[in-house]
């Protein structure tokens, strides 16, 4: 866990007025729907900040933040790659390539978004209901 948690204008100067625009955004969207302990930490070597959202010890999802660059990371396990492969094209053509080219692991292929706009938000959202129901009304 980060000792100090970043600024609204630490982080626009990191990713940029637009990005930070879009970070927002799809924070507030996440926030809308689910009710989650929201931890920050450091990136690891490719990324400068994370911002992980967890209930009960499972992550739902994570955002990333560097200079210039912001990332969305879902992990989807073997039920929801079912789900996701059974109803794909009902995605954006951009989420079924990241999903065909994203690197899959014991505990779940792990799909990393970089959104420079909200074009992709209903389908994010769509991946996050797949694994979770949303807690909010």
């Amino acid at each position: 866990m980060l000792d100090v948690i970043p600024s609204r204008e630490e982080m626009k100067a990191l990713v940029g007025e637009s990005l930070y625009d879009v970070w927002s955004q799809l924070t507030a969207c996440i926030d809308a729907k689910y009710d989650m302990e929201r931890i920050w930490n450091k990136g690891g070597k490719a990324w400068k900040y994370e911002y992980k959202y967890r209930r009960g010890g499972k992550t739902l999802c994570a955002l990333y933040a560097r200079e210039n660059c912001v990332g969305f990371m879902v992990i989807l396990g073997k039920e929801e790659r079912l789900k996701f492969e059974a109803g794909r094209e009902a995605y954006a053509d951009e989420i079924q390539r990241i999903y065909d080219e994203s690197q899959t692991y014991h505990d779940g292929k792990w799909m990393m978004f970089e959104p420079k706009d909200t074009l992709l938000f209903d389908d994010f959202i769509k991946l996050l209901f797949m694994k979770r129901k949303p807690n909010r009304k």
